[in-house]
């Protein structure tokens, strides 16, 4: 069926039952422009609600997140479905965490691991709120986490692991979200070319930009002896 912009924003609810069933075109001045799809449908490395110039809102977000029992991103105004990833993947995040678990023992910060939901907003844009899961992630206050488990913190460090439906993201929207958001540390993990490559942040700017290959080991900046040695994380 059709529907125009400003018929599925004064009643997103209702399109998005209808959604679960048949595929809704969203039209804007007589042209389609988006398309908002039940999550049966949806590709691999698709967003389920296609923008371009009909952005959803973060109200909307939660109404989509509550109604679903899959997890989902939310960066700057589009949803991104989850999808459950390789082995490779697994294996990194595996290593990695198990050497951060090691390590924090005993220590104030403690490291997570994802499904666990981050909600940051960039700099100077409290309007501007983005929900991500990261596949690893390290909080030093946890006293922002509320009575329901919830976290209202901004991380010191996070991990992304790359695969194929999430690299540009990774890459890219999530290189700027974090960096915007005051997140000191970025490391993002490829598999396919078995490198990692740190991003240390300060004053919501890149000051360094470590890259790391083969049998070397990755160690954090602002964790002075944090050490991953990449031949532990990836496959042979």
């Amino acid at each position: 069926m059709k529907a125009t912009t400003t018929e599925v924003q004064n009643n997103f609810g209702h399109y998005l039952k209808i959604c679960q069933h048949e595929k809704v075109v969203i039209t804007k001045n007589g042209r389609e422009v988006a398309e908002l799809m039940g999550v049966s449908e949806v590709r691999e490395d698709a967003p389920v609600y296609m923008g371009r110039g009909v952005p959803m809102s973060y109200q909307q977000f939660q109404e989509l997140a509550r109604s679903s029992e899959k997890n989902y991103e939310y960066i700057d105004g589009e949803v991104f479905l989850l999808t459950s990833p390789l082995y490779p993947h697994q294996r990194a995040v595996r290593g990695i965490f198990g050497e951060f678990i090691a390590w924090f023992r005993d220590k104030k910060c403690e490291p997570l691991v994802s499904p666990f939901d981050i909600t940051l907003y960039r700099k100077g844009y409290n309007e501007k709120v983005s929900v991500v899961q990261p596949d690893i992630l390290v909080i030093c206050d946890s006293e922002k986490i509320d009575d329901t488990g919830k976290y209202h913190g901004t991380p010191a460090l996070l991990v992304e692991v790359l695969s194929k439906s999430t690299r540009s993201i990774d890459l890219l929207k999530k290189l700027d979200l974090y960096m915007e958001s005051g997140v000191q540390e970025y490391w993002i993990v490829d598999p396919s070319s078995q490198q990692v490559i740190i991003y240390c942040f300060q004053d919501y700017q890149i000051i360094t930009v470590t890259t790391l290959k083969h049998k070397d080991a990755a160690e954090s900046i602002i964790f002075p002896g944090l050490k991953v040695r990449l031949e532990q994380i990836f496959t042979n």
